[in-house]
């Protein structure tokens, strides 16, 4: 007797450093070709997951959220132990849980939350190549705070928006922009309702560049009004980046590790 058809989402994270990002692509290792592999593989049937970001080549993550239709008939809660020895070591299946048919792990997301982590000392730790950008001159993490507190809110945020991805408006949310020091390091943490193409990377550089003292809280303002992405800094390396958790309000609990 065939299982009937369920809806599971799956929190996971990653180490991006050796993938060409989420998506899967032609000629490319790609987190979601092997995540759907491996998920066919234990199912028994062909699996296609549907994330709430498709992070970018090099962008790890620690929160995740992935959904599926399956037959599979294993219990939600074995299905992180049956993934451990089907996916690689740098991609983790947290947490499993059954959802209702109509979720869906990108449309149904209200938010998402990123970390940025800077390597602010003299020397690189070799043990953060993969996950910081080393910035080796000083950078004042109270200006940095600064020229991040005009972004807070909804704005059009084209000037953050880079070439290349998903058409449509560029208003977004943000509702929280913070800069955390920490033993020479720099968290920079960013909730919003939604994230345009490089736009974590973007501002990330432009908080860099605050940090040398290159840019105030009114030329941000400025750059917001001018909608003008080439008046601002250069983008962030993408090792720096992660997502940290996903949002879906009341309807889910993914159990994203948030800072």
């Amino acid at each position: 007797m065939t299982s009937p058809e369920r809806n599971l989402a799956l929190t996971l994270a990653y180490d991006g450093t050796a993938y060409a990002g989420f998506q899967r692509q032609a000629n490319a290792v790609t987190i979601q070709a092997l995540l759907e592999e491996a998920l066919g593989g234990l199912a028994g049937e062909a699996v296609v997951v549907h994330a709430a970001g498709r992070t970018d080549a090099g962008v790890h993550a620690r929160g995740q959220v992935v959904s599926f239709r399956t037959r599979w008939p294993i219990p939600a809660d074995r299905v992180p132990h049956a993934c451990a020895g089907a996916l690689p070591q740098d991609i983790v299946v947290l947490r499993c849980l059954e959802v209702p048919v109509d979720f869906h792990a990108r449309y149904r997301a209200t938010g998402k939350t990123y970390s940025y982590l800077l390597d602010n000392r003299p020397f690189p730790s070799p043990f953060l190549a993969r996950y910081a950008w080393h910035v080796p001159d000083p950078l004042d993490a109270g200006a940095m705070a600064a020229a991040a507190a005009p972004l807070i809110g909804k704005h059009d945020l084209s000037s953050f928006r880079a070439a290349g991805g998903a058409p449509g408006h560029a208003v977004r949310e943000l509702t929280r922009a913070e800069v955390r020091p920490k033993d020479g390091l720099l968290v920079c943490i960013f909730s919003a309702d939604g994230f345009l193409y490089h736009m974590v990377r973007n501002i990330v550089g432009l908080l860099v560049e605050a940090g040398r003292g290159k840019f105030t809280p009114a030329d941000v303002t400025e750059l917001l009004r001018s909608k003008d992405r080439t008046a601002a800094p250069a983008t962030a390396p993408a090792r720096g980046l992660c997502l940290e958790a996903v949002d879906y309000g009341p309807f889910l609990d993914t159990h994203g590790a948030v800072y």
